[in-house]
């Protein structure tokens, strides 16, 4: 089953410092149909406007990933991390037992775009940690680089599932296989992209249940998101 969701049908907020795209319910945006797909909850698109940025928070059970498309987010948690994550690096946060921590976009002239991902661990109560690598653009020219999973992967995540990035144009295609029982989730960041034969325009998504593939290509300046779920 493959199910197409344009990027105009997501939910849409306007605080001024921030403007984000909401592909599942979240904060003020509600629809029961669109509650997450297997274990991933929340998938953010996000503008934060320069000296602006989220104040202290917390999280718990919860593995939260960034993935930065222009500009640098500074974090700062209560574990004592206090980083700068710019476009290439991958940043994964599990939250566990608690943790609190503030993302800010501290360049003077510079929106800060970036994409927040929440997955639903499969352990809970663990102490909480914090951990970040840069993804050259190599390993996603024309690949699906797995940038975040459980093993065999730039960071690792306490939760079924595993998260790649790619970067595609032109004759570059890729195929990532699903196991039976397996759900997959493609979000096109940027650019024109063919999924299973279905064309997303940036911020579209495909949501695929009982398929045995995700095959990805003619793609247009693409840069791309790919999951591998549990049901």
């Amino acid at each position: 089953m493959l199910t197409l969701r344009k990027s105009s049908e997501r939910g849409h907020a306007d605080h001024g410092w921030l403007k984000s795209f909401h592909s599942f319910s979240f904060a003020e945006y509600f629809d029961p149909q669109h509650m997450g797909w297997g274990n991933l909850r929340v998938i953010n698109e996000d503008r934060i406007a320069p000296g602006t940025g989220f104040g202290t928070h917390g999280h718990r059970d919860m593995e939260i990933i960034s993935y930065v498309l222009s500009g640098n987010l500074a974090h700062q948690d209560s574990m004592g991390n206090v980083k700068g994550i710019p476009p290439g690096d991958v940043q994964r946060m599990s939250a566990g037992s608690g943790v609190q921590h503030s993302e800010f976009n501290h360049a003077p002239q510079q929106v800060t775009h970036f994409f927040q991902i929440w997955i639903e661990p499969n352990v809970r109560g663990i102490a909480p940690s914090y951990e970040q690598v840069t993804v050259p653009t190599a390993e996603k020219r024309g690949q699906l680089a797995r940038i975040a999973g459980p093993q065999q992967a730039s960071v690792r995540i306490h939760a079924d599932a595993a998260l790649y990035a790619g970067m595609f144009d032109g004759q570059e295609s890729a195929q990532l296989t699903l196991q039976a029982g397996r759900r997959g989730y493609v979000h096109l960041v940027r650019g024109a992209l063919r999924v299973n034969g279905r064309a997303l325009q940036a911020g579209d998504a495909l949501l695929l249940a009982d398929e045995p593939a995700i095959q990805i290509d003619q793609g247009q300046d693409a840069e791309v998101l790919v999951f591998d779920l549990a049901n």
